[in-house]
């Protein structure tokens, strides 16, 4: 039975892990995959990381692993399939939780989720090839690359049309792919866009492929009206059709909002005492590498006083 179990191993929960190893808790991570690092793992290059400007995905996930790996965190495989409370002792005491996980059960007196979030994807051919070479799902994440070229984004809520207008104060020419005849996003948001000389808007229009060689040249796109297809050449194509949490093995756990973001603070307390959240499955604003490992850190320093009855 463990002080604390961390329910994944991307930047949130290695980092959460790396403070509670400081902190002398007995502390398990589950993970899902044989590698950690989460998404990260598939970022080709991350810039706006402090100190590590240029780092590889892969080489920042293998970094943060080794970190807790020096303090001694230890790590179990498994899917998690549920968690439960069981009443231990005097009626007093506080229950401890059951993770079940498809390799076996874990004991703790806390828990910290941190399974992260994953993007909504297209779905189309060259996709899944050119993630990390020309793809992305965060504008503010890599449209520094893209720098004076030409970048596509798909979408027409709120989060596609910041990406563009973003994007067009760097990138000489930004596309637009709405597969309607108007945008979802906020009045005020689409009119900053349509005054952008530099933006423009491909009405009634999907993406059916990515093209490239190493990285990306251009998007095949469909006019859902009158079926004609044509290339646009381009440098980039962000995806921005939507994120959604990993948390749907832990419904009625905690609070979560419409969309399945856990509900918690800064602190990353949830609604249910002794579970905490860190990472992209809290409901935020930023979702960032950086933020994660904040959560994590906040989360472990929610944990030690919980620990201890500390308000």
């Amino acid at each position: 039975m463990h002080d604390l179990i961390i329910v994944g191993s991307g930047p949130a929960g290695l980092s959460a892990a790396v403070y509670a190893m400081r902190a002398g808790l007995d502390t398990l991570v589950i993970e899902k995959d044989p590698v950690s690092g989460g998404q990260i793992l598939i970022t080709y290059e991350v810039d706006n990381y402090l100190g590590l400007p240029g780092i590889n995905g892969f080489d920042m996930g293998t970094k943060f692993r080794e970190h807790a790996d020096k303090l001694g965190a230890k790590f179990a495989e498994g899917t998690v399939s549920s968690i439960t409370t069981e009443k231990k002792g005097s009626d007093t005491e506080a229950p401890l939780f059951k993770v079940t996980t498809d390799l076996g059960e874990h004991e703790a007196k806390t828990i910290i989720l941190a399974t992260g979030a994953s993007h909504n994807k297209l779905g189309v051919k060259g996709e899944e090839e050119f993630t990390g070479r020309g793809v992305s799902y965060c504008a503010t994440c890599d449209g520094a690359f893209f720098r004076n070229k030409v970048a596509v984004v798909n979408g027409g809520g709120d989060v596609a049309v910041e990406d563009a207008i973003f994007l067009a104060r760097g990138c000489s020419k930004v596309y637009l792919v709405h597969r309607r005849d108007e945008l979802r996003a906020a009045k005020i948001l689409q009119q900053e866009l349509l005054a952008l000389p530099n933006v423009e808007v491909v009405w009634d229009s999907v993406i059916e492929e990515v093209k490239g060689d190493n990285k990306v040249t251009a998007v095949s796109v469909k006019n859902v009206k009158s079926g004609e297809t044509k290339d646009i050449e381009t440098d980039a194509l962000f995806v921005a059709i939507g994120i959604h949490p990993l948390t749907e093995a832990f419904s009625g756990l905690a609070d979560m909002d419409d969309n399945g973001y856990i509900i918690a603070g800064e602190d990353g307390a949830t609604s249910t005492p002794g579970i905490f959240v860190a990472g992209d499955s809290r409901k935020k604003r930023l979702r960032q590498i950086v933020t994660a490992v904040a959560d994590g850190a906040n989360a472990v320093t929610a944990v030690q006083d919980f620990l201890i009855g500390k308000e």
